[in-house]
């Protein structure tokens, strides 16, 4: 094929005789080539299988059959082919899509690589996506705003472990269109009988876990067969070229035939006489007189008009960004879900979900990060996973923590309810990412399954004596000391100094020691940083229904971790939490080593441990910073403490409570 010389890169092949028109408009008339191309409807779609099945040859032969390629570029993919291509020197499609160096290199593809091309009838974005099992959250992010998968399988190999792992993923991620592309046909002699046996297999693989729409294409990516046009090569195949099944599947009718959602991202009031509410429609259609129901206030109202910056619309569906306007003044906030008033979302705060972790750090149970899901933002505490799935057999398997690439089925504890739809049922108000709430970085992805039953079932027993009465009772302020530092910095005895002389003062107190809270009601917990979250977590609700009960509580834990000390704080509320740094150079507490743990520790004996082997994050703005590898004595820092709390208000009687 003949590739055009000039700049601009024309959607269309040349052996279609109808597709000489557009291109004649590009000439003739630019308006109305423009107008057709806004009408096309966009195809998002992913490549996957197992590694140089020939996703990026394939993707490379799309762009190039269709004319999206720069003659520059073209002109450099002529140069690379004969440095570092594959084909002997001919053009080697694959260098289109691997554009890292270390992809040349290596000939595989490490990022998601997205491209863009057009056909007379469609527009398309697709996504490169690695095979690797070590780039799975990479395979993930791709595939999470696809509409339809092809799946290559080298025919020489046929399906893979990589296979059912890819297509196992694009199940779960609720990729319901499927093209399996038995690619490398031409090197055997494009036999019928391989091709077939290979489909066999794979259909009855994708029936086990839920894929239906299966499309199955004999072809060729490097030399063309099937990709445009029928290929001579397969007399025997009678189904669609892979350009024709890609431009006339019916993808846009799946979403508008979800109950209408509309994610509110933006209240818009651009002057007093107007309000709206805008946002992308996540599933459904939408026309003016329709009953809505706001969730999770549950109020109902009726659409009065569809405004977007072209002017009103009759009718507006899935994809489109739109604003409403309603017929009645009700409390809409970004987060908030507009819905059909008869099939409105549900709303919850648990769940059960599946989780594809896709941080190097490994996912810490118990410990709480941010969920973003839509519009809606919440704090969410992981469970420890229910189980894990091995993507290789889909086997469920014990695990207490994730790590990255792994995916398993965990509970979340959300801090408010937020309205939701089962990810089977819509991607785009089921799916969510988790996000590190100091790092901002997101670590995982994941789909909402359903929400938990015992949400329903537990309720909140209000009682008459709460902690303001009990606080007067005793005469005293409620709150939590938090006594922080490295094994060894002098924590247990400055809290237990402070206690006796609040005791001495007539203050009501409790300690509660690190040491002595692991003989009983953590003593199912080691030292991983999994169980010294854990350890944290029910530490901080004990300290919790202490200060309830109107005590001054003083806790006395290295709790290692900054976010499980945020977390505290968070959980006992502002005003009620104290935090104390005792803080000393290493070499000081292993000078002092009273229990021989560092020098166990420094040996192997002891695995885990707080500043040999496991990190400790010192507070960024404690209440208190107490220097106690210095001259003063724990004397003197334990009234330092307790002057500290004097001059906060925390010991005084609770006139404001």
């Amino acid at each position: 094929m003949t590739h055009p010389e000039s700049e601009n890169p024309v959607a269309t092949a040349p052996e279609d005789p109808v597709a000489a028109a557009p291109e004649d408009l590009v000439a003739t008339d630019i308006e109305e080539y423009l107008r057709r191309h806004e009408r096309k409807t966009m195809l998002r779609f992913i490549t996957c299988g197992s590694v140089d099945d020939g996703k990026s040859t394939l993707i490379g032969r799309l762009l190039y059959d269709s004319k999206m390629v720069f003659s520059d570029h073209l002109a450099e993919l002529e140069r690379d082919s004969k440095t570092v291509g594959t084909q002997g020197g001919e053009l080697d499609f694959a260098l289109l899509v691997d554009g890292l160096a270390a992809e040349r290199e290596q000939g595989i593809t490490i990022d998601v690589a997205y491209r863009f091309f057009t056909t007379e009838r469609r527009k398309f974005i697709v996504a490169d996506t690695p095979g690797h099992e070590q780039y799975t959250r990479n395979m993930v992010t791709g595939a999470s705003t696809a509409d339809l998968a092809v799946i290559l399988i080298d025919a020489r190999r046929g399906v893979l472990t990589q296979t059912r792992r890819h297509s196992y993923l694009v199940s779960l991620l609720g990729i319901r269109h499927i093209v399996l592309a038995v690619n490398k046909l031409d090197l055997l002699d494009y036999s019928r009988e391989r091709f077939e046996e290979i489909e066999t297999e794979y259909r009855d693989f994708a029936a086990s876990i839920g894929l239906g729409d299966v499309v199955a294409i004999p072809m060729s990516a490097l030399r063309g067969d099937n990709i445009l046009q029928p290929s001579p090569n397969t007399p025997w195949y009678t189904g669609p070229s892979l350009i024709n099944h890609l431009e006339t599947v019916e993808i846009a009718d799946d979403r508008d035939a979800h109950p209408f959602r509309l994610p509110v991202q933006w209240v818009n009031r651009p002057n007093p006489a107007f309000r709206g509410f805008s946002g992308q429609i996540a599933g459904g259609t939408v026309r003016p007189g329709d009953r809505v129901r706001v969730v999770p206030s549950g109020q109902t109202s009726t659409v009065a008009r569809i405004v977007t910056a072209d002017g009103d619309l009759d009718v507006a569906v899935a994809d489109q960004s739109i604003t409403l306007t309603l017929t009645d003044e009700i409390d809409v906030s970004r987060g908030d879900v507009i819905a059909a008033a008869g099939a409105a979302p549900e709303v919850a705060d648990q769940f059960e979900a599946h989780l594809v972790w896709m941080s190097e750090e490994q996912m810490l149970p118990g410990r709480t990060y941010l969920l973003k899901l839509g519009t809606s933002t919440a704090v969410a505490q992981v469970g420890q996973p229910k189980y894990a799935v091995n993507v290789n057999t889909l086997e469920r398997t014990a695990a207490r923590t994730l790590g990255l690439n792994e995916i398993g089925v965990v509970a979340l504890h959300l801090d408010r309810p937020i309205p939701f739809d089962p990810y089977a049922g819509n991607r785009d108000t089921g799916g969510f990412v988790l996000i590190d709430r100091f790092t901002q970085d997101t670590v995982a992805a994941g789909m909402l399954r359903f929400a938990l039953r015992r949400a329903h079932n537990i309720h909140w027993q209000s009682v008459e004596v709460d902690q303001r009465a009990r606080a007067r009772s005793k005469g005293q302020q409620p709150a939590v000391v938090w006594f922080t530092g490295l094994s060894g910095a002098g924590k247990s005895t400055i809290a237990n100094l402070v206690e006796k002389r609040l005791h001495e003062q007539g203050f009501h107190t409790y300690l509660l020691d690190g040491d002595n809270v692991r003989h009983g009601l953590n003593a199912d917990l080691g030292f991983t940083d999994a169980d010294r979250v854990e350890n944290i977590r029910r530490v901080v609700e004990v300290a919790r229904l202490l200060s309830d009960a109107g005590l001054i509580v003083l806790a006395s834990f290295i709790a290692p971790f900054r976010a499980e000390r945020a977390r505290a704080r968070e959980r006992l509320g502002a005003g009620a939490f104290f935090e104390v740094h005792v803080d000393a150079p290493l070499a000081v507490v292993e000078a002092r080593d009273r229990k021989g743990l560092y020098a166990k520790a420094r040996r192997g004996e002891l695995v885990n441990f707080t500043g040999i082997d496991s990190p400790y994050e010192p507070p960024e703005a404690p209440e208190v910073h107490l220097d106690s590898g210095g001259t003063r004595t724990p004397e003197e820092l334990a009234d330092l403490v307790i002057e500290r709390l004097r001059a906060a208000g925390v010991l005084r009687p609770p006139t404001a409570l």
